[in-house]
């Protein structure tokens, strides 16, 4: 029988992936998905929420509703975990990340709003929803800056990388 992808065959390889590169492709699956699942923990349990996201290099960007429960479950443990995938078509194309940080909600009179909003694609939503470009949304925005990432692609098995890779932010310079 032909098999389509002989190297998903057998075990897994081991190598791990040079940091660049690795950053390289975590880089390219976040900046061609745009939705992600946010896990969060609350009083009621677990809650997993389909949202839209941006992101500056490995900081990930949403906007919310003041007072949705996802805010109210990050307020009382700002930990969350973010999961942003690609369309699977067979084990070949599987690719994916788990996110993990720390989430903060920042409103548009904290200084560090405007460091994040530029990179909030809003105008689309705006546009569709017949509102006034000169009227910006004023909602919180979550920054969850990555402290690690399980990046997955079995793809990498082909030139002998393990398809689950992981990275780390390096600590800030003093």
């Amino acid at each position: 029988m032909p098999v389509t992808n002989p190297w998903l065959a057998g075990p897994s390889p081991s190598g791990r992936l040079p940091t660049d590169r690795l950053e390289e492709r975590i880089l390219n699956l976040l900046s061609s998905q745009n939705m992600c699942v946010l896990a969060t923990a609350g009083p009621a349990g677990p809650l997993a929420t389909p949202v839209r996201y941006f992101h500056l290099d490995f900081t990930l960007l949403f906007t919310s509703a003041a007072g949705s429960p996802k805010l109210r479950n990050i307020a009382a443990d700002p930990r969350v975990s973010i999961g942003v995938f690609a369309p699977l078509v067979g084990q070949a194309s599987s690719r994916g990340a788990q996110v993990f940080g720390e989430a903060r909600i920042l409103s548009p009179d904290d200084p560090e709003f405007g460091d994040f909003w530029p990179a909030v694609r809003w105008q689309s939503d705006h546009v569709e929803r017949s509102r006034s470009l000169d009227d910006p949304p004023l909602g919180p925005l979550v920054v969850v800056p990555a402290t690690r990432i399980v990046y997955t692609e079995h793809w990498l098995r082909r030139d002998g990388y393990a398809p689950r890779q992981f990275w780390k932010r390096a600590p800030a310079a003093r």
